[in-house]
């Protein structure tokens, strides 16, 4: 009876933990990405800023240049506006950085984004790259209301401008008050405005979205068509079943 409510009593412990976890942290609000597979041209912005910006430091060795035929993209032109860190479309986008240097500078290997979104989320990542802010108490000067202590720089700041934080006071459960940011301000402008900005987020957050999994517009099309050749196949096989079996009783 004993051996029975200890394991009762540790499975109960071990269902708690992750509300224990969830209740232990903040709450983050994430925004909505507007991910759209379907925009070819939203991609294609994307997949620019990506090149741009991204691979600098981070390398999507799942990917393959030429893959972005697939969003309206020829081979030529993407020779001629994307191909900056390989010499073929048929190569896969890795990056010059060597991994010791990349943790020496900035305290942790930049990670592969292949499938960023499908680990993190697309929200997540909207919302990552829309919320750094200046903090002087951090090696890159940078710190993100999603992502606390990031040691990523703000790649994107020339564009966005710098937000500083404007905090407010709470009181928890047992009496202390505590320093939350309530919201961003822009206290130097970019070479965008904020609308701007979101809207090259979404562009990008729209393409790393679409990189993860490529195939799935297809994938789901394929999905759909063999779904109504069942169907079309099914009232076919109920009639012959019906016709073969009509003198069996």
């Amino acid at each position: 009876m004993k051996k029975v409510s200890f394991a009762k009593g540790l499975l109960q412990a071990l269902l708690m933990l992750p509300l224990t976890a969830f209740a232990s942290g903040a709450a983050i609000h994430l925004d909505r990405a507007p991910v759209n597979h379907q925009d070819n041209e939203s991609l294609q912005r994307g997949a620019a800023v990506f090149v741009n910006y991204c691979l600098s430091c981070h390398s999507a060795g799942s990917m393959r240049y030429s893959r972005m035929t697939d969003i309206g993209l020829t081979e030529p032109q993407i020779k001629e506006n994307l191909l900056y860190a390989a010499e073929k479309p048929g190569s896969t986008m890795a990056i010059a950085m060597r991994t010791k240097e990349a943790k020496a500078w900035f305290g942790a290997t930049p990670p592969d984004l292949s499938v960023i979104t499908r680990s993190r989320g697309a929200d997540w990542v909207y919302t990552y790259l829309r919320g750094f802010y200046r903090d002087d108490s951090r090696p890159t000067g940078w710190n993100n209301t999603v992502f606390d202590k990031v040691g990523m720089p703000h790649v994107l700041h020339d564009l966005q401008g710098q937000m500083v934080p404007v905090y407010k006071t709470e009181t928890d459960h047992e009496g202390k008050t505590h320093q939350l940011i309530e919201r961003l301000e822009l206290a130097q402008p970019g070479k965008m405005t904020l609308a701007e900005y979101d809207g090259l987020v979404a562009d990008l957050v729209n393409y790393m979205n679409w990189m993860g999994e490529p195939a799935k517009g297809e994938r789901l099309n394929i999905g759909i068509a063999v779904l109504l050749f069942l169907g079309i196949f099914f009232v076919i096989a109920f009639y012959l079943k019906k016709e073969f079996w009509k003198d069996v009783h």
